[in-house]
């Protein structure tokens, strides 16, 4: 069945940076969207940022634009998400996500704190 593996979460201060991954395993990776998401405490999970199956027309949430970067690697079924310039309000569980027919699948999700 379909498996996302979020990790590379923690705690890190303003200004810093970290880099997520997610392993995808039971599905085709390579022929699927792939998207980033985050929840944070009292609020409504939104989308940061998708990235085709080719890799390339990637889009990303206006608060994070500039400072994030989704990439994939399809040998690896693996979708990484490279956060720079961290802020106290990217703090949040961080989830991928994929959609296959109808379905939404999730992973578990990684918590990441950015705080002095």
């Amino acid at each position: 069945q379909v498996q996302l593996v979020e990790s590379g979460g923690g705690l890190v201060q303003p200004g810093g940076s970290l880099r997520l991954s997610c392993v995808a395993s039971g599905f085709t990776f390579s022929s699927y969207h792939m998207r980033w998401y985050r929840q944070a405490p009292g609020k409504e999970r939104e989308l940061v940022a998708s990235i085709p199956s080719a890799g390339s027309n990637t889009n990303y949430a206006a608060s994070v634009k500039g400072r994030f970067t989704i990439s994939r690697d399809n040998a690896k079924n693996t979708v990484y998400l490279q956060m720079d310039s961290l802020k106290p309000e990217d703090t949040a569980v961080y989830y991928c996500n994929t959609v296959r027919g109808t379905i939404d699948y999730w992973g578990q999700g990684t918590q990441v704190t950015v705080s002095s």
